[in-house]
């Protein structure tokens, strides 16, 4: 962990110096897109290379196009403290047993999770081709099913055939979640997106320097709202007792964490991943601390931004420090000012791994 407080005057006015040529523009004609606001304060900054402890990452997908490309992240990894990370997949068949041949050299540092198999979805008895192609995954290695996904319209992830009109709490979906619960695969899921995106893009829309471009289209007839996204979430985990889920990115309740409190206080089968939703909880700190500290037993690490070292850092350093009023727009694009959460030793083992052991031994 390294204090940059103090830096060398030439690099901090050039620094500067490029940021305002940059995007300083008159304020009667700034585009809130091109805000770009600079930290007046003179407060400790502190880069955080390593994470403190050994670190699970439940959060990622294949990325590397290439060995190389794999060899790099393996290096960034050891150097970042991430002992392992779970490859997300999306996928099935030939593109399933494709990944595992890329990181089959590193065994002990990935582990990849499969897809569902939609093909021919609601014509009667598609779930026994499903499950079948589910064990075969199984067998050759995958670790758990995911990333499923659905931000309204059903189950679009999984490759190769989009589960479109299937929500996570299905009937149909019954059969593959209770083999998942046999088979000891737990099921990561994204499900709704963040509450801003739901709001129409104006000047009160909290997030609206992501806003104006990232929203999600409710004018589909039958699509699922963010609450009713989140209760099609809680009905799947309430009927499927003995399967283990983790709700992706907080099941997307950062603006109302208690959501996601009531969910995990009912159902000891339910975790929840923080991967790139750094940047909604870190303008709250106090609350988002509070939070992470009650639940710490039910939380996991992840990313979902990538494999550079650079991302890495910032998790870290909002995790691990008090650090004050930063901003880090490369990976979260907010006007917001961010706050370091400065979580417990004993918070910050269980998040890293801890609760890793205890979801892959279920």
């Amino acid at each position: 962990m390294k204090n940059t407080s103090i830096r060398p005057l030439g690099l901090f006015l050039i620094t500067h110096l490029i940021a305002a040529v940059a995007f300083c523009q008159d304020v009667d004609n700034l585009k809130l897109k091109n805000y770009r606001p600079v930290s007046i304060y003179k407060i400790p900054q502190t880069l955080v290379e390593k994470a403190k402890y050994p670190v699970v990452d439940f959060h990622t997908h294949d990325y590397p196009k290439t060995d190389a490309g794999v060899d790099e992240w393996v290096n960034t990894m050891n150097k970042a403290g991430i002992a392992k990370s779970m490859i997300l997949s999306y996928s099935t068949g030939a593109a399933f047993d494709s990944v595992v041949a890329k990181y089959a050299r590193y065994k002990d540092r990935f582990d990849i999770w499969c897809g569902f198999d939609y093909t021919g979805y609601g014509t009667p008895g598609w779930e026994k081709h499903a499950i079948a192609e589910l064990e075969r995954c199984y067998r050759k290695g995958a670790k758990g099913v995911g990333e499923l996904g659905d931000k309204g319209l059903g189950e679009f992830y999984s490759k190769p055939v989009a589960g479109y009109g299937l929500h996570i709490d299905d009937p149909q979906m019954k059969p593959l979640l209770e083999k998942c619960g046999k088979l000891h695969m737990p099921v990561s899921i994204h499900v709704a997106e963040d509450a801003w995106m739901y709001l129409p893009a104006d000047s009160a829309n909290d997030g609206l320097t992501n806003a104006a471009t990232w929203k999600v289209d409710m004018t589909p007839p039958g699509i699922l709202n963010h609450d009713q996204l989140v209760a099609s979430l809680e009905h799947a985990v309430r009927d499927n007792p003995q399967t283990t889920f983790i709700a992706c990115h907080l099941a997307n309740c950062c603006s109302d964490l208690s959501m996601l409190a009531s969910l995990l206080d009912k159902y000891p089968n339910l975790f929840a991943d923080i991967a790139a939703r750094y940047g909604e909880l870190a303008p709250v700190p106090r609350y988002t601390k509070a939070f992470m500290e009650k639940y710490a037993d039910r939380l996991v690490y992840g990313t979902d931004m990538g494999t550079a070292k650079e991302m890495y850092h910032i998790t870290f350093r909002i995790l691990e420090t008090a650090d004050e009023h930063f901003y880090q727009r490369d990976y979260f694009n907010y006007h917001w000012p961010l706050q370091g959460l400065a979580l417990s030793d004993a918070a910050l083992k269980k998040i890293y791994s801890g609760n890793a052991g205890k979801i892959m031994r279920k």
